[in-house]
């Protein structure tokens, strides 16, 4: 049984950063593909980044903003978000997958557990 905890979380200037953690339980940790969403007030869950297999994805709104890594370790996924935009602020979520193709990583549909939710505000 996989569970995540979130933190990192706050309020930040715009154009300031900020890390967001996902700590993760379970034996097979390192066989999940780990993303993170975020869901703006009014608005969908998004898809902000994904890693998997060595590799890494963004949305085209965060890319070379916002870095995803994993340090297996310490059972941990990070969320380095640099370059903060009002934009941004939202709940972000971390969640685990079983499911790899990276075609399928930004569907919401595919993870399971999911994070409590820490919430970012980026003021102008």
């Amino acid at each position: 049984q996989v569970q995540l905890v979130e933190s990192g979380g706050g309020l930040v200037q715009a154009g300031g950063s900020l890390r967001l953690s996902c700590a993760a339980s379970g034996r097979t940790f390192s066989n999940y593909a780990m993303g993170w969403f975020r869901q703006a007030p009014g608005k969908e869950r998004e898809f902000v980044a994904a890693i998997s297999a060595g590799s890494t994805y963004y949305t085209d709104s965060v890319k070379g903003r916002f870095t995803i890594s994993r340090e297996n370790a310490k059972n941990t996924v990070y969320l380095q978000m640099n370059s903060l935009k009002p934009e941004d602020t939202a709940v972000y979520y971390c969640a685990a997958s079983k499911t790899s193709a990276s075609q399928l990583l930004r569907r919401p549909g595919i993870y399971d557990p999911w994070g409590q939710g820490t919430q970012v505000t980026v003021s102008s």
